[in-house]
C-alpha cells in the first residue's frame, strides 16, 4: 500500500497495512545500559556464571523490558513509524507477550499490521490498533503485541490541498 510522503494522519491508515523494520542487534552495551537505566539487574542478564546455570541454553538474555523498547524504537525507522510518529498523541494502551528469549548478539526485527481503526468523537483525532511481532534469531518469534494509539486526523485545511 502507497503511504503519502513525509506526514501520515490516521485518514492515511488503512486496516492490513504491514510492512518490517530493518534489522537491529541486541548488544552487551544495551543489556548494561537497560540495567543501569531500570533498575534490573537479575543475574539472567548481568551475571554469566548464572546464566550458565540457570538460564536459557546457559546465555545471558536482553530483559523482557529491553526487547519491547528496541521494538517501539524499530517501529518508527519504518516508513510508516517515521511518517506517522509527530501525529500520535497517545499511546492508549499496550498487550504484550514475552513468548522467547533475547540472547546477546541476536538481530531483531519488527514486523506490524494496522488491525483496526476507529473514529473517536472528536473529528481532529482517531484511533488505531498496530499488531506488533518482534522477531530474532532464525525468524523465531520473541514478542508480540499490540498498542492502540489516538492519531491526528488530517486538518481540513490540508485535506482540501491534497
Amino acid at each position: 500500500m502507497n503511504l503519502p510522503a513525509g506526514r501520515i494522519y490516521w485518514d492515511d491508515l488503512r486496516i492490513g497495512l504491514s510492512g518490517r523494520s530493518a534489522g537491529r542487534t541486541v548488544t552487551e552495551a544495551d543489556v548494561v545500559a537497560f540495567a543501569g537505566l531500570s533498575g534490573d539487574f537479575n543475574p539472567l542478564h548481568t551475571d554469566a556464571d548464572y546464566a550458565r546455570e540457570h538460564g536459557f541454553a546457559g546465555e545471558r538474555v536482553a530483559h523482557g523490558l529491553l526487547g519491547l523498547s528496541i521494538a517501539s524504537g524499530l517501529f518508527t525507522r519504518t516508513p510508516l513509524g517515521a511518517g506517522v510518529q509527530e501525529q500520535v498523541l497517545a499511546m492508549l494502551g499496550l498487550e504484550w507477550s514475552f513468548v522467547g528469549p533475547i540472547r546477546l548478539g541476536d538481530t531483531v526485527t519488527l514486523e506490524f499490521d494496522v488491525r483496526a481503526l476507529r473514529e473517536t468523537s472528536k473529528p481532529q483525532r482517531g484511533i488505531a490498533t498496530i499488531e506488533r511481532t518482534l522477531v530474532g534469531r532464525d525468524g523465531a518469534l520473541v514478542q508480540r503485541g499490540t498498542t492502540t494509539l489516538m492519531v491526528a486526523r488530517r486538518p481540513p485545511a490540508e485535506a482540501r490541498a491534497a
